[in-house]
């Protein structure tokens, strides 16, 4: 088996730009929203991240090592000869037979010392474009030494062996059944070359896109797949990419979670939002008055937070905005829905910073008003910052993946909350109140549960609550909906950074809601729960019913 090494420096999220939904030339560089929390405790240098002051700096790699006895060993004296200090280290072969993650602590100097020694060792690999795959039969003559000879071809072109098959006794005892990944297409046909003017051959199948490849190379094919969701990205992007994915893989794994589940999520939470755009887009809609000159229009995109518009004479306020890669069917959409579409948003509220509800914010040409915490969460791109979980590795990965996929384009121009008075309601504080159409809207303060800084908005004057993701509609979310939330609890294992508390403030929610009753318009009795996904309800007894019409949209219809 071939022997290489696939490097790279952690700490460096590069991105490209117009893959992102940033809008720009194409063009790589840092980007300030997929920096995972280390913006004032590292500088960065040209091969990897150094913390500041006198802590020693980390860099990653990741070694391809042949499956051989002191393969492993070889790599580890390299790192022990530099004077680096191993943090961590993760192999399993049910994922690749030939991969091992590693993290050091090291001068940068030492760094490249590790470096050079596995290059000179013939373990480095600075590429992760596809393999090119043959598969072919050849027939050899019946004589000894037959093998021997036709793998002096495919040693000499740099091919790899990932498949044989050969039994005299079979019904072509002539026939040897070979597959041959190579990584230059030049070598290919080299090989074939050389085949064809020795042996009668047959091609099977000649694969230049990494469709073909099997589990023996599997974080290469996992890298092509990820090029197919993102777009074009660089392989040192890839490298950085992948070691974190791998070592959110790792955490799942020691809470119990099957590591081809869990690489599956990845990629089918990317898949399910670039399906889900242009002619792939739909949403469910309703809307509803809430006074003669006041409606409520809800949104619920493919996936991912519901969006809110309440339309009042003067203009729209905005109350989050879906995902980023929805920027555009969303807005052709609320020209449909509003006279003057975006352009009449006046103001957008953004409930808090998962990307789903802030994440084409950058789109909207309305100021944005936010907690504090919301605007940290989004400077730091750690989904747990401020609560407990901070330390998460699996909010951290998660944070960076999903604004990686969904194109995170968070508002630029924004007005923070400011701390509360004292007053509460409902056991909640009070930071603000805006007037919304003429109505008086009630700013409170989340606790926490589900990510710290999240906001909810109530008006008991006309009977609407705005619950942001503290209460979702499970029981009326649309399979396919559901379907995807569930990708996230398998990626970091719990959506809530303190479930406890995300249960209590759940339960006041509900409790404030069921108190709040009046004879509303329209006949409704019923306080409006919006909540963070699923349709517009309102509250009985058994839990939460959806209020009016639901109609379904798709472009053109």
């Amino acid at each position: 088996m071939q022997d290489s090494l696939l490097l790279r420096v952690s700490g460096i999220p590069w991105v490209q730009r117009d893959a992102i939904g940033l809008h720009t030339s194409s063009k790589w560089e840092i980007s300030p929203h997929l920096v995972m929390n280390r913006k004032e405790r590292y500088r960065f240098t040209s091969h990897g991240y150094a913390t500041l002051g006198d802590v020693m700096p980390k860099y990653s790699f990741i070694a391809r090592v042949p499956n051989l006895p002191g393969a492993l060993h070889n790599v580890a004296r390299v790192v022990m000869h530099s004077g680096a200090n191993i943090n961590r280290v993760q192999f399993d072969q049910r994922i690749d037979p030939f991969i091992v993650f590693f993290e050091v602590t090291c001068p940068e100097e030492a760094y490249g010392t590790i470096e050079d020694g596995l290059a000179a060792m013939g373990y480095l690999q600075d590429t992760l474009q596809p393999l090119s795959i043959l598969k072919v039969y050849i027939f050899l003559p019946n004589e000894p030494g037959a093998l021997f000879a036709f793998l002096n071809h495919t040693t000499a072109c740099g091919a790899n062996i990932t498949y044989i098959d050969f039994d005299d006794r079979g019904r072509h005892p002539e026939r040897l059944t070979v597959t041959i990944s190579l990584e230059e297409s030049a070598a290919v046909e080299r090989l074939l070359d050389a085949l064809k003017s020795r042996y009668r051959i047959e091609i099977l199948e000649y694969d230049t896109t990494g469709k073909s490849l099997d589990d023996t190379v599997f974080y290469i094919r996992f890298a092509q797949e990820l090029r197919a969701i993102i777009g074009g990205s660089k392989d040192q992007f890839l490298f950085s990419f992948l070691a974190d994915i791998n070592h959110a893989v790792q955490e799942l794994m020691n809470l119990g979670q099957d590591p081809k589940t869990v690489f599956a999520s990845f990629l089918q939470t990317g898949r399910t939002l670039t399906a889900t755009t242009g002619d792939g887009f739909f949403a469910d809609i309703q809307s509803i008055p809430l006074t003669d000159e006041v409606t409520l229009i809800c949104i619920q995109p493919p996936a991912g937070g519901n969006v809110y518009l309440i339309a009042t004479p003067e203009g729209c306020t905005m109350i989050d905005t879906g995902y980023g890669i929805y920027a555009r069917d969303i807005g052709a959409l609320i020209r449909e829905l509003v006279p003057g579409g975006r352009e009449a948003i006046r103001d957008l509220v953004i409930t808090h910073a998962d990307a789903d509800h802030c994440g084409a914010g950058g789109e909207i040409g309305a100021p944005a008003r936010m907690h504090p915490g919301t605007q940290e969460i989004i400077r730091v791109a750690n989904r747990a910052y401020g609560s407990r979980s901070e330390a998460s590795v699996l909010e951290e990965i998660y944070t960076t993946m999903i604004n990686l996929f969904s194109r995170f384009n968070p508002p630029q121009e924004v007005t923070l909350f400011p701390p509360g008075s004292g007053v509460e309601r409902s056991g909640f504080p009070v930071l603000e109140t805006l007037d919304i159409g003429g109505y008086r809207f009630e700013v409170l303060e989340g606790l926490g549960g589900h990510l710290h800084g999240q906001v909810y908005l109530f008006c008991e004057e006309i009977g609407v609550l705005f619950t942001a993701d503290t209460v979702i509609n499970f029981p009326h979310l649309s399979p396919d909906r559901a379907a995807y939330n569930t990708l996230a609890v398998i990626l970091v294992s719990s959506v809530n950074v303190d479930s406890e508390v995300a249960r209590r403030e759940r339960q006041l929610l509900l409790d404030l809601a069921r108190g709040t009753t009046g004879q509303y318009h329209g006949g409704r009795t019923g306080c409006l729960v919006c909540c963070g996904h699923g349709p517009v309800s309102v509250p009985d007894e058994a839990g939460l019913v959806p209020w009016g019409e639901v109609t379904h949209y798709t472009p053109g219809s």
